[in-house]
Formats: structure tokens, sequence, C-alpha cells
């Protein structure tokens, strides 16, 4: 059964012109939550004008067997396999998976080589980065929202660096997921690898739950300043995103009603802008993150909010943080991407909206 979480609101749709690229979402089949290409289908076509979408390792579909650093091979397979079914045009103009981050176990250093090659011959079209989730907490609370536990120490283990200059000699790039406390040894890796695309997955989330107001104000303190130390560095970039996860503790995924858009932006607004005032929206790139931030708000809402706190934007910026730099970064080429029309799916892709409608 596909678990849909908060469902999409009756709301207007803002700016339904504006060309969108995705830059995070996954899919996976898992007993606990599926979520499959009909499955994002249906909220791409919601409304807002999704062009193309990055899929985002979480290890599905790995190969069970064979060498551990091969496994993820299966998933970038799959993901491969989703772009091109969406490229055939039987799914609608949206580009599913246009551009894949794969998963990449950055402690095998070296070895790691072999496998950035074997990958790239898979999806030599689409296959644009690595991610290995390197989040760490004193506490087991902020991981009983996730599917498994990452390791400690990645970042600093001594296969961490030669894996990355693996990564950078072919061109590829590292999606950075961890928490703020974290983001200073994130910057030392951008200092030694000024060649490496860093992308910094939700903002370098600041760890806030279980906090009270007074060490939630010191630690939001603490992840601005070393966000804002972080953008100092030219290679990295910044999604803005992943606010409907429960880190951030916003509390919308404990309620029973889903948050309207403009409930989403009151709470995420100052993050956003400070992160955008920080990086610049030349460096700013939007995520859906879906489908965990569905814990929190359904598709359109999200959308909704992210361009309702960037309304007084100009048209050039807003291009850039809906699509311009995410095509850039993930080497997805649109051609005339700002052109209004906008092919309606055929009976396949009518068939997966219908699925959602009731």
């Amino acid at each position: 059964m596909t678990h849909r979480g908060h469902e999409v609101r009756d709301e207007p749709i803002l700016d339904p012109d504006l060309a969108i690229i995705d830059t995070h979402h996954h899919l996976f089949d898992r007993p606990a939550l599926r979520y499959m290409l009909d499955d994002y289908l249906a909220d791409a076509y919601a409304g807002h004008r999704i062009v193309a979408s990055v899929f985002v390792e979480t290890q599905a579909f790995a190969r069970a067997n064979g060498p551990e650093i091969l496994r993820p091979l299966g998933e970038i397979e799959f993901a491969n396999g989703v772009g091109a079914m969406a490229d055939s045009g039987a799914y609608g103009d949206c580009r599913v998976c246009a551009a894949i981050v794969g998963h990449a176990d950055l402690r095998f250093g070296d070895e790691i080589g072999d496998m950035l090659d074997r990958a790239s011959a898979l999806a030599p079209d689409r296959f644009r980065g690595v991610r290995q989730i390197t989040m760490e907490h004193p506490s087991d609370t902020p991981f009983s929202y996730m599917t498994h536990r990452p390791p400690n120490g990645v970042l600093e283990h001594s296969g961490c660096r030669p894996a990355l200059r693996q990564v950078a000699a072919r061109g590829l790039s590292l999606d950075a997921a961890v928490f703020h406390h974290q983001l200073p040894a994130l910057a030392a890796l951008a200092d030694a690898f000024t060649d490496l695309p860093i992308v910094l997955n939700h903002m370098g989330m600041p760890m806030l739950l279980d906090l009270d107001e007074d060490a939630s104000a010191a630690v939001v303190g603490e992840w601005s300043r070393a966000l804002r130390d972080l953008a100092r560095r030219p290679n990295v970039v910044c999604k803005l995103g992943g606010l409907g996860l429960p880190f951030w503790s916003f509390g919308f995924d404990r309620r029973p009603v889903s948050a309207s858009y403009l409930e989403l932006a009151a709470a995420w607004k100052p993050y956003i802008e400070t992160a955008i005032e920080i990086f610049g929206a030349d460096r700013c790139i939007m995520e859906s993150d879906f489908p965990p931030d569905r814990r929190s708000c359904g598709f359109v809402p999200l959308w909704n909010a992210l361009k309702h706190i960037v309304r007084g934007s100009s048209t050039d910026e807003k291009a850039a943080l809906f699509h311009r730099t995410a095509a850039r970064v993930y080497r997805i080429d649109l051609g005339t991407i700002d052109s209004k029309s906008r092919s309606a799916p055929t009976s396949g892709a009518a068939r997966v909206s219908n699925q959602h409608a009731s």
C-alpha cells in the first residue's frame, strides 16, 4: 500500500508557469512505505511546473549479492531505468531522474574509483555524483526517523579524502548530508578539494529535536555562523528544503491536519532567507525532499510555500533558485526551459494520476 502521509491541500498554484527542477527526491519500495514513479508523477503533475528531477540515493534497490562496495550500483541502474522511462515522453514532459546521485561508501578510499567508473557506464547520461549520509548525533533520537543509522566518523575516516579525490577526478559532485555541528568538518573538505562541487543537503540542518527555546536559539545561532563560514568556499552550493523533516522541530509532522502554504512559509521563511542571504540566489537550489517531507505537508503547499517566501525576488533570481542553478550544478540540459508550453501526459501518465485522485 502506498503511504501518502499529508495529502495535497486544495490550494491555488502560485506562479504556475515557473519552471522547477526538483533537486532532491527519492524512489523506493519498502514494507512501510512505497514511493515509486507513479507516486512521484502524481505529485509532479498536481499543478506546479516540475520540468525535471534529481534522484538522490537511499540505498534502495542495492544489489543483494556481490562485493559490498559495488552493491549501490543496483540503485543507480534502477534510477537510470526510471529516467529512460520518463525521457520516452509516455509519462508527460517531466524528466524524472534527469540526474542521479548514487550512494557510495567513502570509507573505501581509492577503491571507490572502480565503482564510480561502473556507475558512469551504467548511467552515462544521468550519473552526476555520490552521497553518503554522514549525519551524526550523540543521541538516538534523530535516527528513529531514518531507515538506517549512518556510520559515525565518515568525514574524518582515513578513506574519505582518497575517495573524494576519486570523485573529483571524474568531474562528479558530492551531496553532503550533515547536521549543523558538522558544517566545519565539511568546510575543511571543501578547502581540501576546491575542484569538487559540494551540494549541501537540507541547508545543513540544525538539530532542534527535544530542545527548549533557549537551547534552540543557541543551535540556530551556531548553524547560521557555520553556514556563513561554509559559504566562503565557492565550490559549495546549498539546497533549500528538507524543512518538513522532524529535525527542525516545527511540529507540522505531529498535526492531524496538513499545514497550508502560508503556515509553512511563516515557519520556514527565516531559514530560507538566511541561506539565500548567505549563499546568494546563484548558489541555492530548491528541493522537495519527497517523500520524507510528506511527514509535514503535501507537495503542492510545499512548493507554494517556497514560492511565497521568495515572492519579492526578481524574475532572474527566481529562475536561478528554481531551475537555472540546478541545471548548472547537475548538468541538466533542458533547452527552452522558460517556454510556458507544457505537453499533457499521455494515457499512461493519466492512469498514474487517476490512481491517486480518489
